[in-house]
């Protein structure tokens, strides 16, 4: 599955409904939506959905902005530093709210400090996928080969730190075994060594790497969410091998610490109500995620949790940045 900002757009149409009339003072003018990552991505295809229909519920625009670099960091401080008024907000999540502590021994904002977090947005599991001529076809086979095989095989990821190197990590450790971490600068040179076999296996977001199983060009054998994904409900889920196995890519909607607390909460219920149209819910759904709608609190909660129980990982997996 390729995305591109074509396909973001071309989504939108089966949002399109009567712009609803809202009472409350939140939003009168457009809202600038801050998306630390590249034009054409995952991240970017799904920011584009939930944007348009925030715009179609509110009647003013939430226009999509693009600030990538250093890993998210660079859009993520452009929110951080950006007025607490409601009218910048953007994306936030796992990489920069969750992996960024840890990973990056200094950073130019605080994430517990300088952001408001205000309501999930979506969580996308990640894919075990492995080179044809590997002989493993399940989970339970796949690790008695790498015990039997202590080094051999590698693993290839996105890049040093990221939610598909600690998927590779968390394995590691939860099932005892060694395997070579190969870095990529993204997923698609991943992809192609993989395909190749120069690579043995490789954890990635579900929708590219699902794409090239149903192809017939790699082997899929479990996903690394908690319960299996409703995109690919064939596929076990690792923790039905290894229990507690847990990683996601989760994002949410966010702003600049000390946000007025009457609009925090008018964009949650806003969020909520966007997150649970049907034509949304299946537009992220045939992109590999599922629309993820929080309380105010709870998402500040499941930040924490996160931060907490993936520091251990990254620095066992040595990918701490200077």
């Amino acid at each position: 599955m390729v995305f591109t900002r074509r396909v973001a757009l071309g989504l939108l149409p089966a949002l399109a409904a009567p712009a609803l009339a809202q009472s409350g003072a939140w939003p009168n003018r457009p809202v600038r939506y801050i998306n630390p990552y590249p034009p054409g991505g995952p991240t970017d295809t799904l920011s584009r959905i939930y944007c348009a229909r925030m715009s179609e519920i509110t009647g003013q625009q939430f226009v999509v902005e693009n600030r990538s670099g250093s890993g998210g960091n660079v859009g993520a401080d452009a929110i951080a530093k950006s007025t607490p008024d409601g009218y910048t907000i953007g994306l936030g999540g796992i990489a920069s709210h969750a992996i960024a502590p840890t990973l990056y021994r200094s950073l130019p904002f605080d994430p517990e400090r300088d952001f408001t977090l205000v309501s999930g947005l979506w969580q996308l599991p990640n894919l075990l996928a492995v080179h044809l001529d590997l002989p493993a076809r399940t989970v339970p086979e796949l690790i008695a080969l790498l015990k039997e095989n202590p080094g051999k095989y590698s693993f290839g990821s996105a890049g040093s730190g990221t939610t598909l190197h600690l998927a590779g990590e968390m394995f590691r450790q939860l099932a005892g075994v060694e395997m070579v971490h190969v870095p990529y600068r993204g997923s698609a040179p991943a992809q192609l060594d993989l395909v190749a076999g120069r690579i043995s296996m490789m954890f990635d977001n579900i929708p590219g790497t699902l794409s090239l199983a149903r192809q017939g060009q790699v082997r899929p054998l479990a996903v690394t969410s908690l319960n299996r994904s409703p995109v690919a409900p064939e596929l076990p889920a690792i923790s039905e091998y290894l229990p507690g196995f847990d990683v996601v890519s989760w994002t949410c909607v966010c702003g600049p610490g000390g946000l007025p607390a009457p609009v925090v909460q008018r964009m949650s219920a806003l969020t909520k109500q966007a997150l649970e149209t049907p034509a949304l819910i299946r537009a992220y759904e045939d992109l590999g995620a599922s629309p993820w709608w929080t309380g105010i609190e709870e998402i500040a909660s499941y930040r924490t949790a996160q931060k907490d129980r993936l520091a251990p990982l990254i620095r066992a997996s040595g990918a701490r940045v200077d």
